[in-house]
């Protein structure tokens, strides 16, 4: 909107009332279906399908220039595929299998692709990317991530609570290396909280739940440094620019897209689950200057670039379109 362009977004009812809203859902699913993303909930499907089945027709009626179509939706890809608008749609995923072989066969001249990495093209399509997809790094108001010199003697990690997002190697490793650590995040799996992460919280490992942007932000201009421990095949991980913008380096495990993102300059990085390793990294990353993560996120991961991208990406199918 900033840069000119008028925006219809396809969205709950409820959503921020600035902009202009054409409701899929009177109010986001979470108030009937609450935790969908971590326990599926199949009544919810129907409901979705009803939703996205009604609105597809207004989407691509012919009001608009171009769809950026960010929802797992199978009927937004089908519609795309039928080339009655230029489309983009953003993979932010795994390749789940409910969506994989449609995303696949619905992409054409009018219809591209964009994945966050290198590591998540390669998921996508392990036998090499089609001209269709391309990549388009995730970026972030750099206004909300202020830099600061100032250098915490804590560490910080910051993410869902869960098994595949690996907070438990965080703990032991910052133990390891006798740094103190601070844990923000939902815990989206509380058996695993309950077993895994509240008996190694001590004097200097502490939960703080959930907060809200301005306060992490806030949280990690005062830290020393992230942990980063994916366990699966990560295809970005915004947390960690958002940590780099802040001044932090990071100490991670080199899993999915993690190098890719962080760099070989802004971290330092250990093999999946090698705890020991980590408590390593992160004494080495703790003597990483702290402008250095901040540049990398300045030069690679800004909302402006991101932006660009995008923005290119619109011409390019748009004038697809016009030549059929």
């Amino acid at each position: 909107m900033a840069r000119g362009h008028e925006v219809t977004l396809f969205a709950a009812g409820d959503s921020d009332a600035r902009f202009t809203i054409d409701p899929l859902l009177p109010v986001h699913y979470d108030r009937d279906f609450p935790w969908e993303n971590a326990r599926p909930d199949p009544r919810l499907y129907p409901v979705l399908d009803a939703a996205f089945g009604a609105a597809r027709h207004r989407i691509f009626g012919g009001s608009f220039d171009v769809v950026h179509n960010n929802c797992l939706h199978r009927f937004i890809m089908q519609e795309a595929a039928k080339g009655s608008l230029p489309c983009v749609t953003s993979l932010h995923i795994p390749p789940f299998d409910a969506i994989h072989g449609i995303l696949r066969e619905s992409l054409s001249t009018t219809h591209h692709a964009t994945v966050t990495s290198q590591r998540q093209t390669l998921c996508w399509w392990p036998e090499g990317a089609p001209h269709t997809a391309e990549i388009v790094h995730n970026g972030i108001d750099l206004t909300l991530w202020p830099w600061s010199e100032e250098k915490g003697n804590h560490a910080l990690w910051c993410g869902r609570l869960t098994p595949n997002k690996g907070p438990h190697h965080a703990i032991r490793a910052a133990k390891l290396c006798g740094i103190g650590l601070r844990l923000f995040g939902p815990k989206e799996d509380e058996a695993y909280f309950d077993q895994e992460i509240a008996p190694l919280l001590d004097e200097t490992i502490s939960y703080g739940g959930v907060v809200e942007g301005a306060a992490l932000s806030q949280e990690m201009r005062h830290a020393g440094l992230l942990f980063f421990t994916p366990c699966w095949d990560e295809p970005f991980g915004l947390v960690a620019i958002e940590a780099m913008a802040s001044g932090l380096p990071v100490a991670a495990f080199d899993q999915g897209a993690a190098r890719e993102i962080i760099g070989e300059d802004a971290g330092c990085f250990a093999p999946p689950y090698d705890e020991a390793a980590l408590a390593n990294a992160a004494l080495r990353a703790l003597e990483i200057d702290r402008l250095v993560p901040r540049q990398r996120v300045e030069q690679c991961f800004s909302l402006s670039r991101m932006i660009d991208r995008y923005e290119a990406l619109y011409e390019k199918v748009i004038a697809s379109h016009r030549i059929q």
